[in-house]
């Protein structure tokens, strides 16, 4: 289904205000009919306002002042009671509209925090005649991270590395007591099994941020992680990351716009290098498969449609030790030898500084760009920082063999956010795809176990036994270099040691 940006009329707009954890990425998708319907009579109502009294009208009217406070809209949920400031004191705070607690005979409700690759395969596998269910994201749709890099240069189109999270479970647009909500978390309380969301404004729209809480039975926090910018100055402001559509469709059309810059009259020589010089700071496999697709763009693309400026656009990759490091050595020399020839300069260093049109590397040198991509890992986000959980090693939520947050009943923790606890003897997975894939398949059977057995609701599962914990065997690493080849690491893990390591090199040919 094609990107757009949600209807920008009536109750639309109130219900999907662009909301994401940076006010410069919107992420939307178009959510279909039966989404949209649900959302109107979910959210509905009539808004009027005149100087600082607000009323909202439907079943019955309701009317509060803004004396000195900000006053934040208060929609009608199902199963909800609208929160109204009955109080003229500037310190009270502030109450937001409310998704109450389930009642006795409901089916338990579980929140879910993301939209990734653990948060949509638990998604995907919850019973929901069990459960009710409850998605929370500033991204109403999964990206497909592994394809991300071919969007950027056009090898693929971005609606083909997107899914709409209501259709990879149906129940966010047709149950009745299932939602999806387009915001940010930004607070969970535990003893009140409440998570505190926030949407942001978008300037199309006619109100601004408000806040809203959601109660919840069971929790899931699948909420990623953030690319790691060392608190080097300048690579937020500067740099471009690949982790989102929209960072995608902005390094294509940064790239198209400096071919086309490059070709006008009057520029310089020094300012077509420049402009044409493509630099990606990271060795991983993110950083690798980039590089080697910008290499197949300029040979395919380049070559032929900017003639005027094809000498002058060049990649450069540079890592701070060895490219593909988590490579069997024979494959990352492999991959050394083929970017080299594709025309890729890989150079050894680690960045200083960022600035508008230059990096500063360690040793003092320079070097100009026209495009920076940033590549360099990810780490915990200032949501999960902010909470008041344990944390694992490295700043993720820390977890036990069950995925289970300890100590706080109901909340469990997977995906880049979450990490195993010290004292369970098990090492932080990495974060990968295939780890938050099979963390959320292995979570969801057992909520779909414990459900069954009547452990869904609130603090209901206490001592039900949870079965066999989780445990994660590695079925090997993929990386293309460009020119329809890629590299795979078939590697076991130490608890399979039996089996000797396959490095594979594989090949195909242009249909």
């Amino acid at each position: 289904m094609a990107l757009a940006r949600i209807a920008r009329h009536g109750c639309y707009r109130r219900s999907f205000g662009a909301v994401s954890n940076n006010a410069t990425e919107s992420r939307y998708q178009l959510c279909g009919r039966e989404s949209a319907q649900k959302y109107h009579s979910l959210l509905g109502g009539n808004v009027t306002g005149s100087g600082n009294l607000l009323s909202f009208k439907k079943a019955e009217h309701i009317s509060f002042g803004n004396r000195g406070m900000r006053v934040t809209p208060q929609h009608n949920f199902a199963h909800s009671q609208v929160a109204v400031a009955e109080s003229d004191s500037e310190q009270e705070s502030p109450q937001y509209p409310t998704l109450e607690a389930t009642k006795p005979g409901e089916k338990p409700r579980v929140v879910v925090l993301g939209s990734g690759w653990a948060a949509c395969r638990f998604l995907k596998g919850l019973d929901t005649k069990i459960y009710d269910v409850v998605c929370i994201s500033p991204r109403n749709h999964m990206v497909f991270t592994p394809l991300l890099a071919s969007t950027c240069v056009g090898t693929l189109e971005f609606r083909s590395v997107a899914e709409p999270v209501s259709r990879i479970q149906t129940a966010l647009a047709k149950d009745p007591n299932s939602y999806f909500f387009l915001a940010s978390c930004s607070g969970v309380d535990m003893d009140k099994h409440e998570v505190y969301c926030e949407t942001i404004g978008d300037d199309g729209l006619s109100r601004g941020p408000y806040r809203f809480k959601v109660a919840y039975d069971k929790l899931v926090i699948a909420s990623g992680a953030e690319p790691l910018t060392f608190g080097i100055k300048g690579v937020k402001e500067h740099a471009f990351f690949l982790r989102e559509v929209t960072h995608a469709q902005e390094i294509r059309k940064k790239l198209l716009l400096n071919l086309m810059l490059s070709e006008n009259p009057g520029t310089s020589e020094e300012e077509k290098e420049r402009l044409l010089h493509c630099v990606v700071i990271g060795g991983g496999p993110t950083g690798v498969e980039f590089s080697g697709e910008l290499s197949d763009f300029i040979m395919r693309d380049v070559h032929q449609r900017y003639a005027h400026v094809k000498n002058y656009i060049r990649v450069t990759l540079i890592e701070a030790n060895e490219i593909l490091s988590s490579f069997d050595i024979g494959l990352r020399q492999y991959a050394t030898k083929h970017l080299t020839k594709v025309g890729v300069r890989l150079v050894r260093g680690v960045v200083k500084e960022v600035h508008p049109n230059k990096i500063i590397l360690s040793d003092g040198s320079d070097v100009p760009y026209g495009l920076l991509v940033w590549s360099t890992g990810v780490g915990p986000s200032e949501f999960v920082k902010s909470l008041n959980l344990p944390k694992s090693p490295g700043g993720r939520i820390g977890v036990d063999e069950w995925l289970r947050v300890p100590s706080i009943e109901d909340v469990f923790a997977l995906g880049d956010c979450a990490g195993f606890l010290e004292q369970t003897g098990r090492p932080v997975l990495p974060a990968l795809a295939q780890v938050a894939e099979r963390e959320g398949k292995y979570l969801v059977e057992l909520f779909n176990r414990i459900g069954k057995e009547s452990g869904g609701k609130a603090f209901s599962a206490k001592e039900m036994a949870l079965g066999e914990p989780f445990v994660y065997k590695h079925l090997g690493s993929m990386a293309s270099v460009g020119r329809y080849k890629a590299l795979v690491d078939l590697r076991q893990t130490k608890v399979n040691k039996s089996t000797s390591p396959i490095p594979l090199l594989t090949t195909s040919t242009k249909e």
